[in-house]
């Protein structure tokens, strides 16, 4: 029998029929609801509804099915061969499962008593790249290696892979149970780009994908520039990337470029923003600057400057000495003679917070649903981007909006969404809670004002860790933004307890996702499992591979590769693949 509860959106109540797990997750977005049904094609208001019936995801089997590893870094994991120098990669082991007791003792028996609760996948800082894109920051690189990657250009085949992954995954790895939807944790694109946020979107509801801007024949960037600071795949220059072992690979770029397809994830998806969704490069407050956006779809990108103005330029950044990036645009300004002409391209404009919810809520992207993947009409019209959902009869999601248009690539909260999460979580007691950001706790450190609320208070992560404390059924903050595989264990003076899981991104090696299992242990205790997954591109390369799943296999081994790239990015395994255990409240 279900159970009425009320889960908060943006500004509003909703009184929603609660759906058993296994059906999937339905979205309480900003305010306004929608009554998806797995055959609508159209979302209906609340008003036409009494009773909201979940988007479809993967249809529950007739019998559960078996715990299984298969496709999971349970079963193998992309491991390097060699020491030294351009390393290939290829099968290697599993990562072990590990238990976590650091919040309560495990008891035995208690894989035979566990019941699910529910199940997700996280994918995070998928850093969608418009690698042509005339504002990017790749000059860095002659004071910061690492500040450019070689293998930037293939964003959207490593990322559809993913999703070919998730689709081919038969359930949770340890319960079997049906996996309810997918959560990306922000920086779905790079640069705030409308072009970026197009790809995103089509490669996570499905679709064609062109991933190419300006001149539609031909490549117009930093890798076919000869500037030997930057990997030339398709040229003789002997390039610094080429003297670590990088290849020389005929027809690379033209490949990059090329239409790929998106099968779109075969169940319910929903979006969280990060920095990198919401600022110009990530760090700058600069969409009212028209200079700047005039450069974004324009015809001329600098790609060269000297190391010592590189230097002095990511000490800004850095510092968040120039958040609305003013200093930026002069800098822009002063090397406009030294910028190179490219094709101007209207979708490279810098997309608003408006924007972004409305290209969720556009039609043409719904793929399984839920409409507006979580962000709604209240959104808009409350200039806000976060909401409340319930994942299923016992739980309910909360995703964040960590981000702050005053510039800088930290996070915080204002007053008005603190005390609307404090509403939901109090509204919702009866309820166990995941709670999604963008930023970590240790990273919601930028208290700058928001200017389009100039009165409102920042709250750091500090602050939201004693509100979430206060509320005993909080169960786990998923994250990302550090582009590393952590889980920390949260005890709190004010007495709850819960666990915050960081995951690695999809841009830098490792590349990963993870699946997130809850479960009743029947023992007064909950488990939270943990399960990494990499794209479904195989872990060997092949050079002469040029295909799609040749560039997805390639995008792994090229960020394994790049020059000043972490190599503790994966975390340690008490931060892999885990169980982390809890005490029932």
């Amino acid at each position: 029998m279900s159970r009425t509860r009320s889960v908060a959106g943006s500004g509003q109540n909703i009184h929603r029929r609660s759906v058993l797990a296994a059906t999937g997750a339905v979205a309480l977005a900003g305010g306004v609801g929608y009554a998806l049904r797995p055959s609508d094609s159209q979302a209906a208001t609340a008003q036409e509804s009494t009773a909201a019936v979940a988007a479809s995801s993967r249809q529950a089997p007739a019998a559960p099915l078996a715990p299984y590893t298969k496709g999971t870094t349970v079963a193998s994991v992309a491991a390097p061969r060699g020491g030294s120098g351009y390393r290939r990669l290829g099968d290697g082991p599993g990562w072990q499962r590990v238990v976590r007791s650091d919040l309560a003792m495990p008891k035995p028996g208690r894989a035979g008593r566990r019941t699910a609760l529910a199940a997700f996948v996280q994918l995070t800082d998928l850093h969608i790249i418009d690698a042509q894109h005339p504002l990017r920051l790749e000059y860095l690189r002659s004071a910061d290696i690492h500040a450019w990657r070689p293998h930037e250009a293939l964003t959207v085949q490593g990322a559809i892979a993913l999703v070919e992954r998730i689709n081919a995954l038969r359930g949770a790895p340890v319960t079997g149970a049906p996996l309810h939807f997918a959560m990306t944790t922000g920086d779905n694109t790079d640069n705030n780009a409308k072009s970026e946020l197009d790809w995103f979107l089509k490669i996570m509801s499905g679709g064609r994908i062109t991933p190419n801007t300006g001149d539609p024949r031909r490549y117009e960037g930093v890798q076919n520039s000869g500037l030997k600071q930057y990997w030339q795949p398709d040229a003789a220059v002997r390039d610094s990337d080429k003297q670590a072992g990088f290849p020389h690979l005929d027809g690379f770029l033209k490949a990059a470029i090329r239409e790929v397809r998106s099968p779109g994830l075969n169940l319910p998806w929903y979006s969280t923003v990060g920095n990198h969704d919401s600022l110009p490069m990530g760090c700058y407050g600069s969409h009212g600057d028209p200079y700047l956006t005039e450069l974004a779809v324009g015809g001329k990108k600098l790609m060269n400057v000297s190391a010592a103005e590189a230097q002095q330029l990511q000490a800004q950044i850095k510092k968040a000495g120039d958040p609305g990036g003013v200093r930026y645009h002069d800098f822009l300004k002063s090397h406009a003679r030294s910028m190179r002409s490219v094709t101007p391209d209207e979708r490279r404009a810098p997309f608003t917070p408006a924007e972004y919810v409305e290209a969720h809520l556009d039609p043409a992207h719904r793929g399984l649903g839920p409409a507006g993947h979580g962000y709604s009409s209240a959104n808009l019209d409350a200039g806000t981007q976060y909401y409340a959902f319930r994942i299923s009869d016992d739980v309910i999601g909360i995703s964040l909006d960590t981000t702050d248009s005053g510039g800088h690539y930290e996070g915080s909260i204002g007053t008005a969404q603190l005390k609307w999460l404090d509403k939901t979580l109090r509204d919702n007691k009866d309820s166990y809670a995941v709670i999604f950001s963008h930023h970590t706790s240790k990273t919601m450190t930028n208290l700058r004002s928001d200017p389009a609320r100039p009165g409102e208070r920042r709250h750091d992560g500090q602050e939201v860790l004693a509100l979430l404390g206060g509320h005993p059924r909080v169960l786990a903050w998923v994250n990302g933004h550090i582009h590393k595989n952590v889980i920390t264990p949260h005890a709190l003076a004010s007495g709850g307890s819960f666990w915050e899981i960081s995951t690695a991104s999809h841009v830098d090696f490792p590349q990963l996702a993870r699946i997130v299992e809850l479960t009743d242990n029947k023992d007064g205790t909950i488990s939270l499992f943990t399960t990494l997954v990499e794209s479904s591109a195989p872990h060997r390369t092949d050079f002469s591979d040029l295909s799609q799943t040749g560039l997805a296999a390639l995008y792994r081994e090229l960020s394994l590769n790049a020059p000043g790239a972490s190599t503790t990015l994966g975390g340690d395994p008490a931060d892999r693949n885990t169980e982390l255990v809890l005490k029932k409240v």
